[in-house]
């Protein structure tokens, strides 16, 4: 069975942007989740140092890094937010539950706000453009604070009713989005009972723990986020936009192709944005393996006709 996602158009009619302020408690569980896994992120290198890490964090930290970034990057980003491709059922429910797991927030919440990044790009509406502030030194760092992280502490929350209705009305996404605070706990604890039942003891299960459940969801966040600030700052612009965006490379390994952000600001609903050689994009891979096995269907992949019209007359 395959699961028809309409393609979003911009965003129009009655519904306002915004749908009031976050509850207290929002507000707090946001404050945790962006804090706590930082923290730890900090620790990092002084506990690396000396002792606390071993081959199975490691190995445990990549894993769970991998499954849960390509949950984002392939689940809520390219197919829910864009609808880069159809998915059957299955497919749909585990990219909602995995992308869950990266601990950004639940689906419909991500995917709202992402849609008016799109709708809003670098122009005011925008909720996390670093170029909102102005273009003096001050005003860029004060910029890149906010389209870094500065704006998840903001009290403001996107209308879900006007950025996305589609996930709205789709029960098996409204479950999966009511079980984020669950599907919190799972990607926290798992790693640390595989840690524990690999290396039969205690110990194993705490290093686990801060290295493959706080480190890599911090390391995660501020790779999400890098795409949200550096990418809306410094990079290569080969393609025409309506905004800042641009490519960075140093980022392409570690946030699965996202950081090729210009050309994918170029064209929103192409599955792959490394779209020219050498541009390396593992999400768009692992959408050709879904391809392949027949999960994934109606895939958008980039057309040289429209790659051409868009790129910019001084790039060649």
């Amino acid at each position: 069975m395959t699961v028809t996602l309409e393609r979003p158009t911009p965003p129009s009619g009655p519904e306002p942007m915004l749908a009031g302020a976050k509850t207290p408690m929002q507000t707090l569980l946001v404050k945790v989740f962006a804090i706590v896994p930082l923290l730890a992120l900090v620790a990092a290198v002084p506990i690396a140092w000396g002792w606390g890490l071993g081959w199975v964090d490691v190995g445990l930290a990549l894993s769970f890094y991998t499954l849960t970034c390509l949950g984002v990057t392939i689940g809520f980003h390219r197919y829910f937010t864009h609808g880069a491709f159809k998915a059957n059922r299955g497919l749909r429910i585990a990219l909602a539950v995995v992308g869950s797991m990266a601990m950004q927030g639940p689906v419909v919440n991500w995917v709202a706000d992402h849609r008016r990044h799109h709708a809003y790009a670098d122009k005011e509406g925008d909720p996390h453009s670093p170029w909102l502030f102005g273009t003096s030194a001050a005003a860029l760092a004060k910029g890149f604070w906010h389209a870094h992280m500065g704006w998840l502490f903001n009290r403001e929350q996107t209308n879900a009713k006007r950025f996305a209705p589609d996930l709205l009305a789709d029960n098996d996404i409204q479950r999966i989005d009511r079980l984020f605070p669950v599907l919190t706990v799972v990607t926290l604890l798992t790693p640390a009972v595989l840690g524990g039942l690999i290396t039969m003891s205690l110990w194993g299960a705490l290093t686990a723990f801060f290295w493959a459940s706080l480190v890599r969801v911090a390391v995660l966040h501020h790779v999400t986020w890098s795409v949200n600030s550096i990418c809306h700052m410094i990079g290569d612009r080969p393609f025409d936009a309506r905004d800042k965006s641009a490519n960075f490379w140093p980022l392409a390994i570690a946030s699965m192709g996202e950081s090729w952000h210009n050309s994918h600001h170029a064209d929103p609903t192409c599955a792959r944005h490394g779209v020219r050689r050498g541009q390396i994009d593992i999400s768009a891979r692992i959408i050709w393996v879904l391809e392949k096995l027949g999960w994934a269907t109606q895939v958008r992949w980039p057309k040289p006709e429209r790659l051409a019209r868009k790129l910019r007359m001084s790039t060649g």
